[in-house]
């Protein structure tokens, strides 16, 4: 009994410190977001976002992102049924939309830098992509999460260790499809405004 309270408030610990860290990175992005609102009209006689970003292929990696998204969730409720090998797969389906969604931004950089608009161009570019960048790199992260994930889930099962580790990986996700709505709302939307 003491010892399952024990391990009752490492998890809690964990959980709380998880949120900690969900909270710094929201300050982070909120940082990110209030310098790309600052900077978004310096183009000094550059392109803007309405002629350097295509609201269709944001449009899409939108929609990839948020079906990844409900994949994610959908490997939730496996976990909470204990399926290991549902929870596999809708982490590999997740994995392969979260793969696809950073081959999409990764297509968006190198057409933007192949026509001359990187982060040296202007202020406005500067901030858009570390934004976007940083966003990106979050779901790089998130991808080799799920990878190990997946891995500690094939040969060791879905233990309570595990399935708290997973809970953290799932949260992590659809914190970072929140963030992107806000990106896409606020950076390709509001170009066309």
């Amino acid at each position: 009994m003491e010892q399952a309270l024990q391990q009752h408030n490492t998890d809690d610990k964990t959980t709380f410190g998880f949120w900690v860290y969900l909270m710094t990175d929201l300050v982070m992005f909120a940082a990110l977001f209030a310098t790309f609102a600052v900077l978004r009209g310096n183009t000094f006689g550059g392109p803007g976002g309405r002629e350097l970003f295509n609201l269709r292929f944001a449009l899409l990696e939108t929609f990839v992102l948020l079906v990844s998204s409900f994949t994610c969730g959908l490997a939730s409720i496996a976990v909470q049924r204990g399926s290991k090998n549902q929870t596999i797969f809708w982490f590999v389906f997740t994995l392969t939309l979260g793969l696809t969604f950073l081959a999409l931004e990764l297509t968006e950089f190198s057409h933007l830098i192949a026509d001359g608009n990187s982060w040296t161009r202007n202020a406005f570019l500067s901030s858009f992509f570390a934004l976007v960048g940083t966003h990106g790199l979050h779901i790089a992260v998130g991808l080799l999460w799920m990878v190990v994930a997946m891995f500690q889930i094939w040969f060791k099962g879905l233990t309570s260790f595990i399935v708290s580790k997973l809970t953290r990986l799932i949260l992590f996700w659809h914190f970072l499809d929140l963030v992107w709505i806000f990106i896409f709302t606020i950076v390709y939307l509001y170009a066309y405004v």
